[in-house]
């Protein structure tokens, strides 16, 4: 018995296991898909002129530091769908998204100022008669 032999009968072993989690995918695609939009319309037009909030005194209220969890969970489930079927960055980036820390609006500005980003999201806004995102 040949090595790609055994891993197709050990993969068929987890047949169920792997259709659940390709369902799973794809349900969490068309969420993400369905979302997407609502949250980039949710973003006030000035939020990138507002100034960020100050130290990290900010990280030990109880509802911060919840946020913070949820974040953390979320992302380490990002890391782990960059190798299981699923979106892998996009998730990584909600959770980042959620959390909060000193210097996020300098990564969000990172992110958001990609070739391409601030465009998309601005057509999104545009097409919803929504202010576009300002520098």
């Amino acid at each position: 018995m040949t090595l790609s032999t055994q891993v197709v009968n050990e993969l068929e072993s987890y047949q169920g296991i792997l259709v659940g989690i390709g369902i799973g995918s794809l349900g969490l695609f068309i969420i993400s898909l369905l979302l997407l939009p609502w949250l980039i319309r949710r973003i006030p037009a000035d939020y990138f002129k507002r100034p960020e909030p100050e130290g990290w005194a900010l990280l030990v209220r109880p509802q911060t530091m919840l946020r913070n969890l949820i974040g953390v969970l979320i992302i380490i489930a990002g890391f782990i769908m960059l190798v299981l079927p699923g979106q892998g960055i996009l998730t990584i980036l909600i959770g980042i998204a959620i959390m909060q820390f000193p210097g996020k609006r300098a990564v969000e500005r990172w992110l958001i100022m990609r070739p391409g980003v601030l465009k998309a999201m601005n057509w999104i806004r545009t097409q919803a008669n929504i202010q576009p995102l300002q520098f």
